[in-house]
């Protein structure tokens, strides 16, 4: 396992670099840019064929820069010059826990302020620039694929807040025993959860933008499984945990041309820190798990590239609003529901069964995609009679 980029690029090329990104963080990164690239397509093509509307703004050009946008670009600015001045200076430290560094109070002070005051000027004499009198208001045209990054950025922000949330009431004894470390800790996240305050939280910027949900939603789907992929392969590599139960069984013969480590793996060096001292490693990850256990995050990866593939290949042929989001609903249920059945997961009781949070979720997801399926088909042929 590569905790570290760094780790992966070492192993492989022999150097010996250290790089404050975290395997995890890194291909998380790319599961954004790949979801925002297809949603973008998406999103122009929906626009082109009449279904999504450019929206007409208006904007006011030639505005001076007022008090409180120039307080909150120096604020803004300062924290980041604190930040990357001082992990400049401080690099051993903050590339041996960028998170850490992250969330504390270590930083470069004149950093932040030499950063904030070129940034504040420059602000406001570009304003300056380009100020007229009086203001104008002029019409510009958003389109929208323009929504792309606002859209992903929104879905960031309340996704993992969400995440966070149900990852706590799924997890209580741990929430209560450290709040802070809790609320601070950039591990912990429930998928679902995200999922579903994302939903919401992007529902509603897209209304404000004209966008109408179920062409947002269609939009989205394929994004969405595709990120989760990508995602999952950081699980992977990085070692967080997301893997299966022990797994003891023998490869079945019609799998034999599959690597042993896809079928059972022991996760050396997982992030954690999880499982048993490996035999003259020297460093801060140096554990791996007793027994082997299903690699549950590359089946993912499997299972949602295959979805995405499929959703991708059906989207100009379905010409009923909200169907492709349905059917993913139905995949994305179905597909989280059977790899609980190898994975770690809390289990409660749910009126006397066993089951796990993401268990209910993803059949709840799944009774979901298949009842819209049927209710927008039949009002389709209701209004087309």
């Amino acid at each position: 396992m590569y905790p570290k980029l760094s780790d992966l690029i070492n192993d492989w090329f022999g150097t010996n670099i250290v790089l404050p990104i975290q395997s995890y963080g890194f291909f998380l990164a790319l599961a954004f840019i790949f979801g925002a690239f297809f949603l973008y397509r998406e999103l122009k093509r929906k626009e082109e064929e009449g279904f999504i509307q450019p929206q007409i703004k208006k904007v006011e050009k030639g505005k001076p820069a007022t008090i409180v946008e120039l307080i909150t670009v120096f604020v803004f600015s300062f924290l980041i010059g604190f930040k990357l001045i001082g992990a400049l200076l401080n690099y051993n430290s903050f590339a041996g826990n960028p998170q850490d560094f992250v969330m504390s109070l270590e930083g470069s002070w004149w950093g932040g302020i030499v950063v904030a005051n070129i940034y504040t000027a420059w602000f406001y004499f570009s304003k300056k620039r380009k100020e007229l009198f009086p203001p104008v208001w002029e019409e510009v045209t958003v389109h929208a694929q323009d929504q792309t990054w606002p859209i992903v950025f929104v879905a960031i922000i309340f996704g993992i807040l969400g995440a966070k949330v149900f990852h706590w009431f799924e997890n209580w004894e741990e929430f209560t025993r450290d709040p802070l470390d809790a609320l601070l800790s950039f591990s912990g996240m429930s998928f679902y959860g995200g999922l579903i305050i994302a939903a919401i939280a992007v529902g509603y910027y897209g209304k404000k933008q004209g966008i109408k949900w179920w062409f947002l939603a269609d939009s989205v789907a394929p994004s969405l499984i595709l990120s989760y992929g990508i995602g999952r392969i950081g699980c992977h590599v990085a070692g967080d945990g997301d893997w299966g139960i022990v797994n003891t069984l023998d490869k079945p013969g019609w799998l034999s041309f599959l690597p042993d480590n896809l079928w059972s793996y022991n996760y050396p060096h997982n992030i954690l820190n999880e499982g048993i001292p490996i035999p003259g490693c020297v460093g801060a990850h140096c554990s791996q798990l007793a027994e082997g256990v299903f690699p549950t995050p590359v089946y993912e990866t499997t299972m949602a590239i295959l979805i995405f593939l499929f959703l991708w290949s059906i989207r100009k042929s379905i010409k009923i609003p909200g169907i492709l989001a349905s059917i993913y609903l139905m995949f994305n249920g179905a597909e989280r529901f059977l790899i609980e059945k190898i994975r770690v997961n809390n289990v409660f009781d749910f009126w006397g069964m066993n089951v796990t949070q993401a268990e209910i979720i993803s059949t709840i997801l799944f009774l979901t995609g298949l009842t819209l399926v049927i209710v927008l088909w039949r009002n389709h042929k209701r209004a087309s009679v």
